[in-house]
């Protein structure tokens, strides 16, 4: 399609359906025993409540993960199945966040933060050491990007083993508080989030990876909700592959042209595949921009086609 090699990177076929197994597992490896007997906790819409949840299993470490009331269902439930004390509380990350702090405190547990957090930065910058030790010779990475401890990691690890490959990051268009930030100089709240993209709707970029990402000097573009949905089908018609619209994302920046893939091996991370039946067969049925909550499909909501070749 582009005259170019481009390899896909499937975390969408990670254990617990992406990549945030990675960050958890290492963070609960390296805590000491006597935080182990406490147990953790975590706050999350979903991907990273299952990696913790499967983690702790493993560990024998008790867990308690709190969701928003808006997580899709599947999530909840996968969730639960490894073991997992799941809290359901408030309608966005942030509220499900605040309450999970408190429980920290109140009950003693660790808390794995989903990207603001050194040992779960190095988890996920395992990512990019498997893609490079495969592909040494890249020229680009391609990265989506929420709060940013995917990229931090990624980019940390390029930066090492493969100093000329460029690392550029995707966000929605509707929750691009990570590129708002640099263009300001200064960490942003986003709070008007809108993308169909659960698994990178954040607010705010982290305090750690706004550091990093500016430092390791980073590029940024976003994609539109349309062009995360093209991404979705193509992969899934091409490849038969099920991606959710965070692990679409970053494939959705080299499909519309904003990421120039031309004459450069290039490597596009699917960080995801946990999407919701119901929501894919909406998709499926009326490709189009998502409702304002992404947890319902609205009908009826006007439709905007796109085409996926």
């Amino acid at each position: 399609m582009f005259g170019t090699p481009i390899f896909l990177k499937l975390e969408n076929l990670q254990r617990t359906g992406s990549y945030k197994i990675r960050g958890a597992f290492n963070k609960i490896a390296l805590l000491p025993e006597h935080a182990r007997r406490r147990g953790v906790i975590a706050a999350s819409a979903g991907n990273h409540a299952q990696g913790v949840a499967y983690a702790a299993r493993a560990y024998g470490v008790p867990c308690t993960i709190v969701m928003p009331e808006t997580a899709p269902r599947t999530k909840i439930q996968a969730t639960s199945s490894y073991g997992a004390r799941v809290i359901l509380h408030g309608r966005t990350y942030d509220e499900a966040y605040a309450h999970a702090r408190r429980l920290t405190e109140v009950e003693g547990f660790t808390y794995v933060h989903a990207f603001d957090d050194p040992d779960v930065i190095a988890g996920q910058g395992t990512v990019g050491l498997e893609i490079l030790q495969v592909e040494p010779a890249l020229d680009l990475i391609v990265v989506p990007v929420g709060g940013g401890g995917l990229i931090s990691g990624v980019a940390t690890a390029a930066r090492t083993m493969a100093p000329n490959a460029r690392v550029i990051g995707v966000q929605a268009a509707g929750a691009a508080s990570f590129v708002r930030s640099l263009a300001a100089g200064r960490r942003i709240v986003q709070d008007d989030i809108y993308t169909l993209a659960d698994g990178i709707a954040v607010k705010q970029p982290g305090a750690l990876t706004f550091e990093m990402v500016t430092r390791l000097d980073v590029e940024m573009v976003t994609v539109e909700e349309e062009e995360i949905v093209a991404a979705i089908m193509l992969l899934l018609e091409r490849e038969k592959l099920l991606v959710e619209g965070a692990g679409a994302a970053a494939l959705a920046a080299v499909l519309a042209g904003r990421v120039p893939v031309a004459g450069r091996r290039t490597a596009v991370i699917v960080s995801g595949g946990n999407i919701d039946l119901k929501r894919l067969s909406t998709l499926v049925a009326e490709p189009s921009a998502p409702p304002a909550d992404p947890s319902t499909p609205a009908p009826g909501d006007p439709v905007h086609k796109t085409s996926v070749r």
